[in-house]
């Protein structure tokens, strides 16, 4: 198991909230996005692909770039 975290553009709790079902659909191990942080990280647990993760963000109208 890995952990992958990703710098977005997610703002807000509704925000959250959008991505959730995409982020469902890849049956992370877990997943969160730290709204605290300057740059809203997602921090994402599980057998995942890179790419996978910033498609299911795209299709929700977000952003992300691996940090």
């Amino acid at each position: 198991m890995k952990t992958q975290q990703f710098k977005t553009n997610v703002k807000c709790g509704a925000c959250v909230q959008a991505i959730t079902p995409e982020m469902a659909k890849l049956e992370a191990d877990s997943w969160a996005v730290d709204l605290q942080d300057k740059d809203r990280v997602l921090t994402v647990t599980g057998d995942l692909d890179q790419d996978s993760i910033l498609e299911a963000l795209k299709k929700s109208g977000y952003q992300g770039e691996p940090i």
